[in-house]
């Protein structure tokens, strides 16, 4: 069933959608371009990923919108196609969505470094803002902040969101430290966690990082840290080259294992990245 936002925020346990990069990677499209401007060249593809896991019973999806922003589409020569990606992206996965989930925008890190001068916190800010207001105009339902390390960043990228007035989740990645609990530039769960609620956004969580095994411990670090509703998109076990491609072992049961224990602390909405399929989410459907 379709829910509202305001239901998701207020209460319950929720089902997001899978991987879409190593969904694309599986299939034979021109590579050396990035994965966002599928959204003009080959639509039929991108819905289709949507549709699968619409198909399977996901809740919320996202967009293939992850790296649509003006620095990384600047580097394949695409710095002009901003709003016209963004805009696709959105409306591509509202169709495949057919009243069925809500749509969730992805926004992703730029690739610069605020913490090493690559650009300010006001560019970063600009260019987040840009590709924010693309995703609200073309009808998204909220917008998702992920995969960041950057405290600065992260938080530049969450201004930005919340200018549309749009509900917006705010998650970093990770993979690093001792206990695989730091971002790779050393940011913590609570740190995060504060950053969240002194933003003023209405969920926090975590993304991508070294597998779900690991995101049990990161859920129940922020837990802990913070009162806001919480979103885990935890990847499918750890990588591992084959053949020169990335591949992840994880199978359906064993990810849905760990669903199971998600679902137990209560965290708010349920996903996955990297390696997960529409078969781990199918199987995560049957616990969540």
């Amino acid at each position: 069933m379709l829910y509202t936002i305001e239901e998701i925020m207020k209460s319950g346990t929720y089902l997001s959608d899978g991987a879409w990069g190593t969904e694309f990677a599986k299939k034979d499209i021109r590579r050396g371009i990035p994965n966002e401007l599928l959204n003009e060249i080959e639509p039929d593809l991108v819905r289709a990923v949507a549709e699968s896991y619409v198909a399977v019973g996901s809740d919320i999806i996202l967009t293939n919108t992850f790296g649509a922003n003006r620095i990384l589409l600047s580097v394949h020569g695409y710095g002009d196609k901003v709003r016209e990606l963004n805009r696709r992206g959105v409306e591509i996965s509202r169709d495949a969505a057919a009243g069925k989930a809500l749509v969730f925008a992805s926004l992703g890190p730029t690739g610069k470094m605020i913490v090493m001068g690559d650009i300010t916190r006001d560019e970063a800010e600009e260019v987040f803002r840009e590709q924010a207001v693309a995703m609200a105009e073309a009808g998204a339902d909220a917008i998702v902040v992920e995969t960041m390390g950057d405290l600065e960043e992260y938080t530049a990228a969450i201004r930005a969101s919340r200018s549309t007035g749009l509900p917006v989740v705010g998650c970093m990645s990770f993979d690093s430290g001792k206990a695989l609990d730091r971002t790779m530039y050393g940011i913590s769960v609570e740190q995060m966690a504060k950053a969240a609620e002194d933003e003023g956004i209405e969920m926090v969580g975590a993304n991508c990082g070294v597998g779900i095994e690991n995101y049990v411990r990161i859920a129940e670090n922020l837990i802990r840290s913070t009162r806001l509703p919480i979103w885990i998109k935890p990847n499918a076990g750890l990588p591992e080259i084959e053949g020169g491609k990335t591949v992840y072992r994880m199978t359906p049961n064993e990810f849905s294992g760990h669903v199971r224990e998600l679902v137990d602390l209560n965290v708010r909405v349920i996903g996955g990245c990297c390696g997960s399929t529409p078969e781990h989410i199918r199987a995560a459907r049957a616990v969540v």
